[in-house]
């Protein structure tokens, strides 16, 4: 829902308390794992790992996820996805600490298993949660959310870089983090919204058949056939992990390259991850405009070509100066293309609502899982400097398959379209859960909103 041109919408005092209470766990959990990302070649040297090993212990992580992800929508609708996202969130501290105190490497291998399979819950979780949240905003806010994800990502690479280079003891540091984060999941469940999900059949009757089928891509319409459909929705995969297969090079190769082939100090290595965190979250907090002034296609094809030439040229002139900035120019660059996809795939038409989003979120992961792997066996091989040639190639895959994109992406309908608080059953049903747990909130006193489409 949105309100093109018009005065904001003030939501309930509690829609605007769950806000805060959604902000806190995607800041928990980028800041969970990144915490450890700087002390991955402390993790290594201690532990005598080959960076095939080191890639395999890694790669469990998207493995982990892969596995749990699909069980994340049943957990959702049994136990709530507030509570599934607090608890998968305390696991994942938990095993952040196995992970930091390991001693072997089915030690490190299994921190990291348990820690996927619990983010790929707190992904879904965190996100149904906030997509709820959403509704009462009347405008979209879910990349905000992705943004503060990336603040958390930051922040924890910071404190670990920190950690690394006072030469504060890697189990010490690891615990303390835990704990902290885990308190601040735990404190969140006093601001979240009350009840289960709300039935996305709901949102479906709310629409009339006019407005749904204004909704879909016109070019989706005219070869809406079951093959050209699914191709679609497997170059958005692509895209999604492309973007995947950039942030898993920063979070895991940027330290030890630096490091290690760079000869970079312990703080000066875990730049690269921070540098590519941090351009992302500008990204994003510019990525709504950017995407609604260039479309998304254009965003996508800018996003590629700036991984090819940022990590291209850090890869062919290598200095810790230019590969910091390497990073951070891929990191811009990928900021939108996993929300863009995710976004794209939800709006194909022939699909139950939900499924494209809920398979790109699972495939991507893929990306995850295989791009460590394929590092590191060069890496072996050769050097990491040319297993981390998969970075700029990934920008030249983005770069192709960025056609699926429509053209443009946002565009208020006509007056049909208008959507009327009073007529949607589903304002109505968590207004009234609302009321009920909170008889002092009051309703936005605007009733009508204009939803947007994706057009070409």
């Amino acid at each position: 829902m949105s309100n093109p041109g018009g005065p904001r919408l003030r939501p309930a005092r509690e829609a605007r308390r769950a806000r805060t209470g959604v902000a806190v766990l995607f800041f928990v959990n980028g800041a969970l794992l990144s915490n450890l990302l700087p002390r991955y070649p402390e993790i290594k040297s201690d532990l005598d790992l080959s960076n095939v090993l080191i890639g395999a212990a890694v790669a469990a992580h998207p493995l982990g996820a892969l596995i749990a992800g699909l069980s994340a929508g049943i957990l959702v609708r049994r136990f709530r996805s507030s509570r599934v996202a607090i608890g998968s969130s305390l696991v994942a501290a938990v095993a952040l600490v196995l992970a930091g105190l390991a001693t072997e490497w089915v030690m490190l291998a299994l921190a990291f298993f348990i820690a996927g399979a619990m983010d790929s819950l707190t992904d879904v979780a965190a996100n149904s949660h906030g997509l709820r949240v959403q509704r009462f905003y009347g405008r979209s806010i879910i990349n905000s959310f992705h943004a503060v994800w990336s603040i958390g990502a930051v922040a924890g690479g910071l404190t670990g870089a920190a950690a690394a280079s006072l030469g504060v003891p890697l189990g010490s540091h690891i615990v303390i983090a835990a704990i902290v984060l885990g308190l601040a999941a735990l404190a969140s469940s006093r601001l979240l919204l009350p009840g289960s999900e709300p039935d996305p059949v709901a949102v479906v009757e709310c629409l009339s058949a006019a407005e749904v089928e204004k909704s879909l891509f016109p070019a989706a319409r005219r070869r809406a056939t079951f093959f050209a459909r699914y191709g679609v929705l497997l170059a958005f995969v692509i895209i999604a992990a492309g973007g995947a297969i950039v942030e898993e090079a920063g979070s895991s190769w940027s330290a030890i390259y630096l490091s290690g082939t760079l000869g970079a100090t312990a703080f000066a290595a875990g730049l690269g991850f921070i540098t590519l965190q941090s351009t992302q979250v500008i990204g994003r907090l510019l990525g709504d405009r950017m995407v609604d002034r260039f479309g998304q296609r254009a965003v996508a094809r800018a996003g590629g070509f700036m991984v090819f030439v940022g990590m291209g040229t850090a890869l062919a002139y290598p200095s810790v100066i230019i590969t910091i900035l390497g990073f951070g120019l891929a990191g811009f660059g990928v900021a939108t293309l996993i929300p863009g996809a995710m976004h794209a795939a939800d709006e194909l038409p022939g699909l139950r609502p939900g499924t494209g989003l809920t398979l790109v979120s699972w495939l991507l992961r893929v990306g995850f899982l295989i791009s460590p792997l394929i590092v590191g066996a060069v890496a072996d091989a050769s050097s990491l400097r040319f297993g981390l040639v998969l970075v700029p190639i990934a920008g030249v895959v983005v770069i192709v398959f960025a056609v699926a994109f429509p053209v443009r992406t946002t565009q208020s309908l006509d007056s049909t379209a208008t959507h009327t608080f009073s007529e949607c059953l589903e304002c109505q049903h968590d207004s009234d859960r609302f009321l009920l747990s909170n008889p002092d909130e009051t309703i936005p006193a605007i009733s009508t909103h204009k939803r947007e489409t994706n057009n070409e």
